[in-house]
This record gives C-alpha cells, sequence and structure tokens, in this order.
C-alpha cells in the first residue's frame, strides 16, 4: 500500500492477553491503518517493559538480502546487540553501506556473503544503500527489547508469548517525518479484558 504524503495512521486495536502460551505468557495483538481505515504494511511495533527487565538470552540475529538490485525485506526489526548478515544473491557486485548516526558501515564490493556479520549494537534508525545502485534502499530499526514484530499486507501485527508485564508500546514507520517522535501507550499484557487505543504517526 502507498502511503501519501502527510497522511495520518491510526494504531487501532491491541487486544491483550486472552491466548496464553503459559501462565505467565500472553499474545499482543495490533492492527495498524491509515486515516482512511486501510491497513498499513512494514510499520513496526514493539514492546518495552516498564519495569525494565529484559530476558538474559543473547538478541536473534538476523538476514538482509540483497536480490535483483533490492534489499529484502525493506524493512527489519532487531534488538539492540544483533548481528546481521548480507548476502549478495546477484550475480554483480554491491557495495553496502549506511552513514546513520546509530550504526555507520561500509561492505565493499562483494559476491555471496561478507566476511563476517554486522553488529548493530545502539537502538535507532538505520537507512542502508548500495554505493553501486542509488534505487536500493532498506531500513532497519534497533530497538531496546525482544517483543516485536512488523505488520503484514493486512496491516496486523502479532508479537507472541510476551511476559505478563507492563509495557510502553511503540509503532515506528519508515515513512514518519521524524524518526524520533514514535507515538506510545502504556499497555499491561496479561490482564482481564482487552485493551484499546489509538495512535497517530504524521509522515512526509
Amino acid at each position: 500500500m502507498q502511503v501519501t504524503k502527510r497522511a495520518w495512521f491510526a494504531l487501532l486495536g491491541c487486544a491483550l492477553g486472552l491466548q496464553f502460551a503459559d501462565a505467565r505468557a500472553v499474545d499482543l495483538r495490533v492492527q495498524v491503518v491509515d486515516q482512511a481505515g486501510a491497513p498499513v504494511t512494514d510499520a513496526v511495533v514493539y514492546a518495552t517493559p516498564v519495569s525494565g527487565k529484559l530476558p538474559p538470552a543473547k538478541p536473534a540475529g538476523a538476514i538482509i538480502d540483497q536480490i535483483k538490485r533490492q534489499f529484502v525485506p525493506l524493512v527489519s526489526v532487531v534488538q539492540t546487540g544483533a548481528a546481521i548478515t548480507f548476502p549478495n544473491k546477484d550475480n554483480f557486485e554491491h557495495d553496502v553501506y549506511s552513514f546513520s548516526p546509530a550504526r555507520k558501515f561500509e561492505l565493499h564490493l562483494y559476491h555471496g556473503v561478507s566476511a563476517s556479520p554486522v553488529v548493530f549494537d545502539k537502538p535507532g534508525l538505520v537507512v542502508m544503500g548500495c554505493n553501486i545502485h542509488d534505487q536500493m534502499i532498506a531500513y532497519l530499526l534497533v530497538v531496546n527489547t525482544p517483543y516485536f514484530a512488523k505488520t503484514d499486507a493486512g496491516g496486523r501485527a502479532l508479537i507472541d508469548h510476551v511476559p505478563a508485564d507492563a509495557y510502553k508500546l511503540s509503532v515506528w514507520h519508515y515513512r514518519m517525518a521524524d524518526a524520533h517522535a514514535q507515538p506510545t501507550q502504556k499497555v499491561t499484557a496479561g490482564a482481564d479484558g482487552a485493551a484499546t487505543f489509538t495512535l497517530q504517526l504524521t509522515t512526509q
């Protein structure tokens, strides 16, 4: 779906905690739509515990492919400290780079898989490109929590197996005018019933 200039997004339904994986874990279900009620694809939704308590597990890694002069996926999200590999599946070379303050790096011209993954050790937005193919662009949001998801073609996101707790739920989209002005809402995962709320995102 194309997002129009200065569109307003409504993050409508967050149905919390009615399907338990165990007595302490719940699912967070989020629906993201635009001002006309149409679903928004590739919005990132993430939940940060208000208590600051996070599991000690090592952040999961990720892969961003290069296929037919495109980064796949266009939008990614990882926890701070995650390592990402950038396989080049084209039959010609790419030079992947970013000048973003959250992580500056460059993978010089290569085929196949670069020598080592890139570790993203600071939270924030990382915009990546290719020095050879100007049309190539990708967006990576690095967040300080393992509880995150992207919306699908129907604007739906599922953050599953979240421990029952109070959270700050945030939403981001790559067409936002200000990546640092992410709307947030406090929610309680595991409470009886459901919580609903509306958030707005200003886009370019």
